[in-house]
């Protein structure tokens, strides 16, 4: 098969799954690392976070450091451009074994991991949640159908179909595109191997055929192919990781035989009252995303390494809760009441699934959060799906059929300033998302102390993190509620401009797709928030 027609199969096929590249940094650094914070031109729209520092900020005192919880996969503590801002629990004592502050968490120095045993042994891959309902159901009625009872069996056997139907094509598409992707992978290696040939010279990777220096001109044709291809996502590295990540879900995330959990923590997942596990571990086996998102809120600026963060005065608290794979509802409720009790202010969600099994506890520790005025953060989701119509979890929306007043939920914007402003993947929703925010092309701190560049709503949420946390560090005095507003209200105002929708070709107004009508502009929020301080001491 041409390797052409591979690779158009493979970029069909990794658009239809929300996928979100990375890159080596290297080749993108002059035009994308800080892009998200500049300022807005006619070809850039950024943050206006430069603007506010040049402008607004030079001039202030910050007031106060504020912690911003990262619920993910893990945060590498140690990295260059983060070591700094860490959160340290300086009640308690690093590796004695004691729980010296009482606060149910043994050497929680940096943060606590709920995905882990008092042994050390940690979840890394999990099932889905709609794999875990499913086993359920199986576990309940057998591999049968036909459970038809009472109202209860008969919204639950229509649920088993659902989620049947729904595993077994998905399982399907991923047994293809791994025969797919790995065509892709043989035809690379054989390229290189070829061009070994040609040149003499070793060819093993997307660097060594930049190094090359052809001897003829079908060496210079197959050396600019390959470049080309790779500047698309195609090389050796990239195919590798994307068939490792369809292993994945064909191995953890769809198998409803895969259950680590049962054997490493073995709590009731019903039960937050069953939380006697977890280790200190904030790294866990593969902190690549969560050490990203820490990376766009609070990455040290000015500093000569790497990459700025959103907020010059702030502390990470790690808290690992998501594995590759859907979160458990238990662990995002117990990661919201640590982040709360432990003085957070902020709460980075970039994570959600389409399910929640045990929705209740979720949303009693948004209304803990509530209660506590801290802030809740979360992405939006990378399917691009309108999410007033197909529901993401978790939400704002409780069971009761209240709407905690804490919670903003982040779309993705690009750099661009016309109709491909909202970013293909990104969800919406004029009545769900509340505001958009730069998630394309974002480089960021990863794991070993490297930068990377990648893309997601993931990576939108910590930038409006990152803003409400640089706003409260200059106005301590705001409430949760009011940042949530400022930065709502201040937002770019984009409404009546025409724009894609996100996976579509059709073109709608940018009010339809968020509540405020705009991307977050750190700029404005501080003239608002300097306005809103300014009448409110005078009304004293």
């Amino acid at each position: 098969m041409k390797l052409y027609i591979l690779f158009i199969t493979f970029i069909v096929l990794i658009s239809n799954q929300g996928f979100s590249q990375k890159n080596d940094v290297s080749e993108f650094k002059q035009n994308h690392v800080n892009w998200h914070l500049k300022n807005i031109s006619s070809s850039v729209m950024g943050t206006n976070t430069q603007k506010a520092y040049d402008e607004i900020i030079i001039n202030k005192t910050s007031k106060k450091k504020i912690i911003v919880a990262v619920i993910d996969a893990g945060v590498d503590i140690y990295h260059e451009d983060l070591k700094e801002n860490i959160w340290t629990n300086t009640n308690e004592i690093k590796g004695n074994g004691i729980d010296d502050d009482k606060n149910g968490y043994i050497d929680d120095v940096h943060g606590w991991n709920f995905l882990g045993n008092s042994k050390g042994e940690n979840i890394g891959r999990a099932t889905l949640e709609k794999t875990r309902l499913l086993r359920e159901l199986t576990v309940k009625y057998g591999s049968g159908v036909e459970f038809l009872i009472n109202d209860k069996s008969k919204a639950e056997s229509a649920l088993y179909k659902k989620l049947k139907a729904e595993i077994d094509a998905e399982l399907k598409e991923v047994n293809e595109m791994l025969l797919n992707i790995q065509a892709i992978k043989e035809n690379i290696k054989n390229t290189y191997a070829y061009l070994s040939q040609l040149s003499g010279q070793p060819i093993n990777s997307h660097e060594d055929v930049k190094n090359l220096n052809p001897a003829d001109k079908q060496q210079k044709k197959i050396r600019r192919k390959l470049i080309l291809y790779s500047k698309m996502g195609l090389t050796k590295k990239a195919m590798e990781d994307y068939y490792n990540q369809l292993k994945d879900q064909k191995e953890a995330n769809l198998n409803v035989n895969f259950n680590p959990r049962k054997d490493i923590i073995g709590d009731d997942l019903s039960n937050l009252a069953d939380n006697n596990y977890g280790n200190p571990n904030v790294i866990g086996p593969d902190a690549f995303h969560g050490t990203f998102c820490a990376g766009i809120i609070g990455a040290s600026i000015n500093n000569k390494k790497g990459i700025n963060g959103v907020a010059n005065n702030v502390l990470i608290m790690p808290i690992r809760a998501v594995p590759n794979g859907d979160e458990y509802d238990k662990d995002v409720a117990l990661a919201i009441r640590y982040a709360v009790d432990n003085g957070a202010q902020v709460i980075n969600m970039s994570f959600g699934k389409s399910y929640s099994a045990n929705k209740e506890l979720v949303d009693d520790a948004f209304a803990y959060a509530e209660k506590n005025d801290v802030l809740l953060v979360q992405a939006a989701g990378n399917s691009n799906e309108n999410i007033d119509i197909k529901p993401n979890f978790p939400s704002d929306s409780l069971n009761n059929g209240r709407k905690v007043a804490n919670h903003i939920c982040v779309g993705a914007s690009t750099i661009s300033t016309k109709k491909r402003l909202p970013a293909g993947f990104s969800n919406y929703g004029n009545r769900t998302v509340d505001i958009f925010a730069p998630g394309l092309d974002i480089v960021s701190t990863t794991i070993e102390s490297l930068y990377e560049i990648s893309q997601g709503t993931s990576f939108s949420a910590p930038v409006v993190s990152g803003v409400a946390a640089l706003l409260w560090s200059y106005y301590p005095e705001l409430t949760a509620l009011q940042v949530k507003e400022i930065i709502m209200k201040s937002a770019t105002p984009l409404g009546r401009k025409r724009v894609r929708i996100p996976g579509d070709k059709k073109k709608t107004r940018f009010r339809e797709l968020s509540v405020s009508d705009g991307v977050v502009n750190t700029y404005n929020a501080f003239i608002m928030a300097e306005e809103m301080t300014n009448k409110e001491n005078n009304e004293k």
